[in-house]
């Protein structure tokens, strides 16, 4: 139960706010403790309520208690379903999120911006690039709604997945707002996985107009040159990065375990369990190895040989946090990292594979604020 030091127990409105700081925090552990509250003291009624816990949840990945309490609520509004439909698109059921919306539907709750923003994302996470349009173009001519910067987003990052790039710098022209620099940014990461160059050059370009450029902008034009083996402008491009100062934000993970949070940076020697972390991650890349982990050293740190490669990719803030996870929680349960940045392909890579010979999902939540991959 939550009580305050001063004798005032939290209300309705409290818990409200407590919830969406624990979403924005990664702490899981005390976003239960409220939810046991909300319980306890008769607000689970409450539909705002229950719409940040499914919220709160599926940020978690816990999808089966953000449908829980979506399954037990007796009155679902637009906020419901749309909070449900982005829950399963950010954990990617993309399909089951197009079907959540053609339910909702079926019940009569007619779709706002919102919504449109989760299932056209879910097209994304899919790869449904027909459905997706299809969705796109209902938005307005069936039920009357502008896109909007987000939808427009999801678009750009629908076609740039699919490889469709000179697709989604049409439509970013076309647009009936102002690009900012995030849909640039989504571009801008599509060049890189797709390997064109002459695109992404060109989208900096924009983002320079906007002067809106960051240091992630530029390590992952950065990364991208890397992985054409174009060295000479790997050079002019860490030089010119020196000359205007601008630095990069070191990478770091986080993971809650019974109410503490443990946060690690790369080659991290703080935490007072350091020696058993290193053995215990060590002990796993053997039997992620033997499972067939390969790392993945391609367009990373380009100044190293590929030796050097895999030792500086070995110890990543995220593999840290994970090899935490493995040492300090029991067998099967799911371990959840907070990161500032994106996580690298190589530790997305690892994650994946350590989900399946350790038999535990593994979960990376991004905040708002955590854009691009440490790579310089």
């Amino acid at each position: 139960m939550l009580s305050g030091e001063l004798g005032c127990e939290p209300d309705d409105v409290t818990c409200l706010l407590l919830l969406q700081a624990c979403a924005s925090l990664g702490a899981l552990e005390f976003g239960e403790k409220v939810h046991g509250h909300i319980v306890e003291r008769g607000y689970d009624n409450a539909t705002n309520l229950c719409n940040s816990l499914i919220a709160m949840y599926s940020q978690f990945g816990n999808l089966d208690k953000a449908f829980g309490v979506f399954k037990g609520m007796h009155n679902k509004n637009v906020v419901t379903w749309s909070a449900i439909i982005s829950g399963l698109a950010m954990n990617g059921y993309g399909r089951e999120a197009i079907g959540a919306f053609e339910e909702m539907l079926k019940m009569g709750v007619l779709p706002d911006d919102l919504t449109f923003t989760g299932v056209l994302s879910a097209c994304s996470n899919c790869g449904l690039v027909d459905k997706g349009m299809i969705i796109f173009a209902r938005m307005s001519k069936e039920f009357g709604i502008v896109p909007n910067i987000h939808h427009y987003g999801c678009m750009v990052d629908l076609l740039g997945r699919a490889g469709q790039l000179h697709q989604a710098y049409e439509l970013i022209m076309s647009m009936r707002v102002k690009p900012d620099s995030t849909i640039w940014r989504t571009l801008l990461g599509a060049c890189r996985i797709h390997r064109n160059v002459i695109l992404a050059e060109h989208v900096v370009e924009h983002l320079i107009e906007l002067k809106a450029q960051e240091a992630g902008d530029y390590i992952l034009l950065f990364n991208l040159y890397s992985s054409v083996d174009n060295w000479k402008k790997v050079t002019e491009l860490r030089k010119f990065m020196k000359e205007k100062g601008i630095q990069t934000t070191p990478a770091s993970s986080s993971i809650e375990l019974k109410g503490k949070v443990h946060e690690f940076v790369v080659d991290d020697v703080s935490h007072p369990q350091k020696d058993e972390i290193y053995e215990m991650l060590d002990e796993i890349s053997k039997q992620l190895k033997i499972a067939g982990y390969v790392a993945e050293i391609t367009s990373e740190l380009p100044n190293l040989d590929a030796e050097e490669k895999r030792y500086v990719l070995s110890y990543h803030s995220e593999k840290l946090a994970i090899a935490f996870g493995v040492l300090a929680t029991p067998p099967g349960t799911t371990i959840r990292i907070a990161k500032n940045l994106r996580i690298c392909v190589d530790c997305h890579n690892f994650a994946k594979i350590l989900s399946g010979v350790y038999n535990r999902q593994s979960i990376c939540e991004r905040h708002p604020n955590m854009v691009y991959d440490d790579a310089l």
